[in-house]
Formats: C-alpha cells, sequence, structure tokens
C-alpha cells in the first residue's frame, strides 16, 4: 500500500503569505497525517516568527500575524496566538481570537472578538454557535437554546450545532440526548474534537475505559490538544496498566505548562509505576480470596438471633467478620457465646476466622461499623457517601476499587491500607486526607 502524501505545512504556512478558511481546514488535515507534521508546524512557526520581525513595518505584516497565530493555536500556544490574532485583524483573525480567549475563559473579550468577526464578514451561522457556548458557560443555557433555535436549519450538516446542543443537554443533565448530539456531531465530522471528547467523557464517568480511550486518542490527532483530555486520558492509561503512555501525557502537559503541580505529581506516580513488579498468580489468588470475603452472611443458615445481632452491626459479608473481634461481637446485646460459635463454624469452613484481617493488617472491603455509641449527627456525617468528598477523577476511582461508600468506611481505613490500592498514591492520598479534614474527619491512624 503506497503512504498517503504528506501535506507540506512549510510550503502552506511560510511560502505563501495567504490565509484564509481553506488555509486553516488544509492545516488541519495535515496535522491529522501525525508522523512528523507536529514538528513540521513547530518549524513553521519559527521561521513565521522571523517572517513578522522582517515585515513589522510593511502591508503584509498584519497576514504573517495572522499565520503565526494560527500556527501557535494549532500547537497549544494560546497567550502568543492571543497576541498575533490581535495585531492581525480581520474576519479570520477575529474570529480565531475569540476561540483562543474561550479556551482561556476570557468570555467577555472572547464574544467581543466573535461580534468583531460577525461584523468582518466570518460567517454568521458558526460565529452564533460559539456565542451560544459563551452563554451557555456563563450559566444561561435559555439564551444559548434561543440562539440554536435561531440556527436550527444548520442541524442537517454542521456538526458545532449539534455539539453546542449537546453541551446544553449535559448542564441540563439529561445526559441519553447529550450522547445522541455528540455522536451526530462526530457523525459529521470525526475530527471534532469537543464532540470526542465530551463521548470519551462520558463513557469515562460510566466505566467504559476502552470506549474512553479510543475517543480521547481520536482527539490526540487532531490538535490543539487540550491538557484536561491528556489528563484524562493519562489516568486512563495508568487504569490500564500503560504506565509509558501515562508518562507522556503528563510529560506533555509539563511541556506546554511547566507549573501544572497536579500533572508533576501525577507524572511522579506513573514512573514509580514502570518499575513495580507484577505477579499475576498472586493477583489471582487475591482475587479468589476477595471474592471468598464478598460472600454475604444471608447466604448461610444462621439462628434468628444471630442474623438480628449481625444486621444490627451492619455486618454484612464473611469479609467483615473477619475484621472485628470476638470481643466487639459478644458486647452486642443478646449476641452470646452460642452465637459466636455459630459464626465460628462458618467462617473455619471458608478458612477464615474472627478477627483475622485485624490480626494481619488486611486492607480488603471495610464497611462502617460503629465501636462507639454515636450521635445522630455523627451517624449521619459518617452515612454520608464518599462522593460528597468531591474527589479528583483518579481518587474517586480508587474508592470504588476499594469499595468504600460511605465516609464511615473511608476512615476505618489507615493510610497505609489506601496506599495498597492500584494507582493510589502520595498525591490522592493527600487530596483525601485534605477533603476529610475540611469536614472534621481524619484517615484512622492519622
Amino acid at each position: 500500500m503506497v503512504d498517503t502524501i504528506l501535506i507540506d505545512l512549510k510550503a502552506l504556512m511560510v511560502e505563501r503569505e495567504d490565509c484564509d478558511a481553506g488555509t486553516v481546514e488544509k492545516l488541519r488535515s495535515g496535522l491529522a497525517q501525525g508522523k512528523t507534521q507536529y514538528r513540521a508546524l513547530r518549524d513553521s512557526a519559527d521561521a513565521l516568527k522571523k517572517k513578522v520581525e522582517a515585515n513589522a513595518e510593511t502591508p503584509v505584516g498584519k497576514r504573517w500575524h495572522l499565520k503565526l497565530g494560527v500556527a501557535q493555536y494549532f500547537l497549544g500556544h494560546l497567550t502568543d496566538a492571543i497576541e498575533n490574532f490581535k495585531q492581525a485583524d480581520g474576519a479570520l483573525a477575529n474570529f480565531y481570537l475569540g476561540k483562543a480567549l474561550l479556551e482561556k475563559q476570557q468570555l467577555d473579550e472572547s464574544y467581543k472578538a466573535f461580534d468583531k468577526a460577525e461584523k468582518s464578514g466570518y460567517n454568521s451561522n458558526q460565529v452564533k454557535l460559539q456565542k451560544a457556548g459563551i452563554h451557555r458557560l456563563r450559566g444561561d443555557v435559555a439564551q444559548a437554546r434561543t440562539i440554536l433555535k435561531e440556527v436550527e436549519s444548520q442541524a442537517t450538516h454542521n456538526p458545532e450545532y449539534h455539539f453546542q446542543a449537546g453541551c446544553c443537554f449535559v448542564q441540563e443533565g439529561v445526559g441519553d440526548k447529550a450522547i445522541q448530539h455528540f455522536e451526530k456531531a462526530a457523525e459529521l465530522d470525526p475530527s471534532h474534537t469537543g464532540a470526542l471528547f465530551q463521548l470519551g467523557h462520558s463513557n469515562d464517568l460510566a466505566g467504559n475505559d476502552d470506549e474512553a480511550i479510543e475517543c480521547y486518542e481520536r482527539c490526540l490527532n487532531h490538535p490543539p490538544i487540550h491538557l484536561g483530555l491528556l489528563m484524562n486520558l493519562g489516568i486512563l492509561y495508568e487504569d490500564s496498566d500503560k504506565y509509558d503512555k501515562a508518562v507522556d501525557c503528563y510529560r506533555r502537559i509539563l511541556h506546554a505548562d511547566p507549573l501544572h503541580e497536579q500533572a508533576r505529581l501525577f507524572l511522579k506516580d506513573a514512573e514509580a509505576s514502570l518499575t513495580m513488579y507484577y505477579n499475576p498468580e498472586a493477583e489471582l489468588a487475591s482475587n479468589r480470596f476477595n471474592q471468598v470475603l464478598e460472600i454475604p452472611v444471608t447466604d448461610f443458615e444462621l439462628s434468628v438471633r444471630s442474623r438480628n445481632c449481625l444486621k444490627k452491626m451492619n455486618i454484612k459479608t464473611l469479609g467483615d467478620l473477619t475484621r472485628v473481634s470476638e470481643q466487639q461481637l459478644l458486647s452486642s446485646k443478646n449476641f452470646g457465646e452460642t452465637s459466636l460459635n455459630e459464626i465460628k463454624i462458618i467462617l473455619t469452613a471458608k478458612s477464615l476466622r474472627v478477627g483475622q484481617a485485624l490480626e494481619q493488617g488486611a486492607s480488603g472491603e471495610r464497611r462502617f461499623i460503629p465501636t462507639q455509641q454515636l450521635s445522630e449527627a455523627e451517624q449521619a456525617l459518617l452515612n454520608k457517601p464518599v462522593s460528597d468528598l468531591n474527589l479528583s477523577v483518579r481518587a474517586r476511582k480508587c474508592m470504588n476499587r476499594l469499595g468504600i461508600a460511605s465516609l464511615g468506611e473511608l476512615i476505618h481505613r489507615s493510610a497505609d491500607e489506601v496506599l495498597e490500592a492500584k494507582n493510589f498514591g502520595m498525591t490522592s492520598l493527600n487530596e483525601v486526607r485534605e477533603k476529610l479534614r475540611q469536614m472534621g474527619l481524619n484517615l484512622r491512624g492519622d
């Protein structure tokens, strides 16, 4: 098979001074070819800087500012791109100035730039769709909807229309309709990174890691590449044990933003994971053991007294029984030696014993079992879901892996225990500690 001929980005960007919407689309197509194209654009940007300096006082100077701004925009150097777009002026320059300012969340300035673009002759429908996005980001979904109604004819062919409509549904909490619009946008334009990112994000939240990675990776072929995309993809790569790819994502973030503290910490964790030894036989044995710990106590024939006592203590699985002492069981009202012996027989049949996890310092799933009387307010706080902590994606996934659903279950764990979770490093631990501290709580032993 003959390789596709690469678009000559140097000829496109440096050897001609003209620049229009067609130039931008050809640039996007060239970057989508991958290989050495991204490096070619960086080289072109360096050459364009010299063109700008050489033509600073000439009539064609603005055209070179425009081309340099476009190159910097697609390289992700938004601050520099903004300055060059301001020097260029004109419909195309103002439109991409608006997009660059929008990426920087400078909504008011972005709106003004899009206004100028429309007045200078840029496609009115495209401008209106961008303005709809600004209204939505301001929290005014109703006004965004009004604009979408004005350009409803765009639904048949314009991917941006479906992207903006999908984002409105996201903000309104109607996920299924949002996904339908994002899928339509990606169908109309397979390189629409906004739609691809949203599809990846929705799969990420649903736990469909493979589908999420596929969508995110498709985004990588169509610069500019956003740092949030690289962060999400890096975390997913870690979850899939692709630590080398995760490292690459975090390094790319730091290349664009050397002060990105979260990326720096995640990079350190991912690099450490590259040297970890993996024993598949040990993991298989561990998984089998965990499955035994997950067996509900209701699966066994227990006396009514024993069943009621376990229910009052919130003991639901065999694993829960390994995490309480005989003294704790006997301290429960109506739980005597007969009930204790009944429990021991069940556990012995599964090669377990009461208090085993306490003796071994095991870190299996731990439900909150109060060892002292708590007030209603204290009990209500500890029964709150861990989702109330608003943890990052990585920390939230680790909570799911550990089977931790409530704050009570979380504070029953020690720092060493939570650190045993896959991809749960010091960065996530410090995050959890800080979130708990804000609620007046701590991990066990802290």
